[in-house]
């Protein structure tokens, strides 16, 4: 999760998966994979933000495509799950709908670990995290250092600081899984979902992913919207 060349290095990352108000779902059971949004029990309760306008939603389907067999130059896999989504009669907003899962209005919402374990621990609100069991994907967030910056110097502290043992406690803290695992006390470690679990979550060459999301989003838009 850094740069070959050293331009850019990962804090922390985030997970793709299903955030899930469990008392939402009238009953249903928890879904365990991508195939499961898709039965006629999940109804109006699955959410993701639109992938043509949010990045978030935009992983999501790289996520599912990846699970689905597709490639960065090949969105087919899934453009079909998404159709076939359609009549679960998905909500799909714009943007941020992290209180609308809360609320149960959305009950299983595509989006990041952190923001599951965030409405878990410190909204104490009944939710799950589930990495699906077709597999996922995990987005770097990433630092670096502007080239001629005026105070380099300080940059460099910066940099380090975050991914010293104790900058990387505090995104562990945060619920925001740190690149170096080792700086995470086995009390945060609680709050995620075991690494058996996180086995099926993939990095991506992400340069690639960059340039396809533009011919992603207009598939989207033409066969989707």
């Amino acid at each position: 999760m850094k740069d070959p060349d050293g331009k850019w290095v990962a804090l922390h990352s985030g997970t793709l998966g299903f955030m899930v108000n469990v008392d939402a779902l009238g009953g249903a059971p928890v879904p365990k994979s991508w195939n499961d949004l898709l039965k006629p029990e999940y109804k109006g309760m699955v959410g993701y933000l639109d992938p043509a306008s949010a990045f978030v939603g935009y992983v999501a389907a790289v996520a599912v495509n990846q699970a689905k067999g597709g490639a960065m130059h090949d969105f087919t896999p899934a453009l079909n799950w998404f159709k076939k989504l359609q009549a679960n009669q998905p909500v799909v907003p714009k943007q941020t709908a992290y209180a609308r899962v809360l609320s149960g209005e959305i009950p299983i919402l595509l989006d990041y670990d952190f923001n599951a374990y965030r409405a878990r621990y410190k909204d104490h609100a009944n939710v799950a995290f589930v990495i699906p069991q077709e597999g996922t994907v995990t987005v770097p967030y990433v630092i670096s250092l502007v080239k001629n910056a005026p105070h380099e110097a300080n940059g460099k502290k910066v940099i380090d600081y975050v991914l010293s043992d104790k900058g990387q406690a505090i995104w562990a803290n945060a619920y925001l899984r740190p690149v170096r695992p080792s700086a995470m006390s086995a009390e945060a470690k609680q709050h995620f979902l075991p690494d058996s679990d996180y086995a099926r979550a993939q990095t991506v060459d992400y340069s690639q992913m960059a340039d396809a999301q533009k011919a992603f989003s207009a598939r989207y838009l033409s066969e989707i919207h």
